[in-house]
């Protein structure tokens, strides 16, 4: 795991009168955040506070294998009605508590009956983040046919702006129009799950959908188009990709060696932290030539579900709902969550987030700008996206096909949501 750090040293031991909270967290990059506000609800309240965090692209095995042990985590989460299906036995209620008391809109809860089992707790976006300096330097080049950031809104421009900075790269100074993008586990989420969301979300727009045990693939040329972009307009070779890891790829966008970086609201901090500042950050949408692209926002929404263990203590359950409670109504958790986590909480009392993305993103809403929903809650299961990042990754090394990829991503959904209706 990437961050094991037990706030108490008695954190792991048997409860105390107060209870404990052990919390297996998803989000690597907000590790520390979660360590710091966890030592200050210790010093506040007294009360032990565990914070695990998986490493990236492995949570759901971490979970599996922590819920095993005789101190399971006593608050972790689920992405979405898939993740609960699987987890539903050992969720609580928190019907409760004053989260879900204080969500903006009954909409981020999963529900069974009127038990509340999982509630969201941040609102994300994500999309192609830019460095400012280096596309406006394109704009302003002789061999642009694109002249202005604002122009491009579709995947034609977009797909010319692309071509014509890979072309250029010398001139411009950058090894590619895209930073890699890696099919290491600490990175192919990004592609086998968030650029697999916009053929799906158009799909299910086209068809009046919001979930299907069958997908068509009507969009998957879309998607292929797009992959063939960043395979192609890139810092290094296809065949490299499988070794590429999430790292370089935010790495060679921070030294100014990629104009575009496929991310979202969560790296913020960590481009902040390498130099760069919001002068030099913008987020355009993922083009893929679907739908009405001068419409299109940012892809928003959330795949993060609280849940409380329901095999907990009596006195770890009601410890760990006062520990979400205080995070989410107190000044504290909702400055932490803001300004720390730079995340946007669907809570009451939430604090506006200073993160720029963010202000894209409520920008292109107050524009008319139609957000892209995040429908990868309803991708079939962990094997299904694996599926589909392995068929991506041999495509892109020449040793796979299209069809391959075609095959993972329609006949592995059909057979992996009949596996879990059984």
């Amino acid at each position: 795991m990437a961050s094991s750090v037990l706030v108490s040293a008695t954190g792991c031991g048997k409860s105390s009168k107060k209870g404990k909270v052990y919390y297996l967290n998803f989000k690597p990059e907000q590790d520390a955040a979660w360590q710091e506000l966890a030592a200050k609800y210790k010093d506040e309240k007294g009360v032990e506070v565990k914070v695990i965090t998986a490493a990236e692209g492995t949570y759901e095995q971490t979970l599996a294998t922590e819920m095993d042990k005789k101190d399971a985590p006593t608050l972790f989460q689920v992405n979405g009605p898939v993740g609960l299906a699987k987890w539903k036995d050992d969720c609580a209620d928190m019907s409760d508590t004053e989260a879900y008391k204080n969500l903006t809109s009954s909409d981020f809860a999963l529900k069974d009956g009127d038990k509340v089992l999982g509630i969201a707790y941040v609102i994300e976006t994500y999309g192609l983040i830019y460095n400012k300096t280096l596309l406006q330097k394109y704009c302003d080049s002789d061999f642009a046919t694109v002249k202005s950031i604002d122009d491009i809104n579709s995947f034609e421009k977009l797909s010319t702006v692309a071509n014509e900075i890979q072309a250029n790269k010398d001139a411009l100074g950058v090894k590619g129009a895209f930073s890699s993008p890696g099919m290491d586990s600490s990175s192919d989420w990004r592609f086998k799950t968030h650029l697999a969301n916009l053929p799906i979300y158009f799909e299910y727009q086209a068809d009046g959908i919001g979930d299907t045990d069958a997908i068509k693939g009507t969009y998957l040329d879309n998607y292929k188009s797009i992959w063939d972009l960043y395979i192609t307009d890139t810092t290094c070779k296809p065949t490299e990709l499988a070794s590429k890891t999430g790292d370089e790829s935010r790495e060679e966008f921070t030294k100014g060696e990629a104009v575009f970086f496929q991310n979202g609201t969560w790296e913020y901090q960590n481009l902040k932290d390498a130099g760069l500042t919001d002068d030099d950050l913008g987020m355009l949408p993922i083009y893929v030539g679907a739908g009405d692209e001068a419409k299109q926002g940012l892809c928003t929404g959330t795949e993060n579900y609280w849940c409380i263990n329901e095999e907990a203590s009596d006195a770890d359950k009601k410890a760990t709902k006062e520990f979400i409670d205080w995070c989410v109504t107190s000044d504290e958790g909702t400055t932490a969550m803001a300004e720390k986590m730079n995340f946007v909480i669907p809570f009451k009392g939430a604090k506006e987030s200073s993160n720029v993305f963010v202000k894209i993103d409520q920008a292109n809403t107050a524009a008319g700008k139609t957000p892209v929903s995040w429908n990868f809650p309803t991708m079939p299961s962990e094997e299904w996206k694996n599926g589909v990042g392995a068929a991506l990754t041999q495509y892109a090394a020449g040793t796979g096909d299209w069809e391959s990829v075609k095959k993972a991503f329609v006949d592995n959904w059909a057979t992996e949501k009949s596996k879990a209706a059984k």
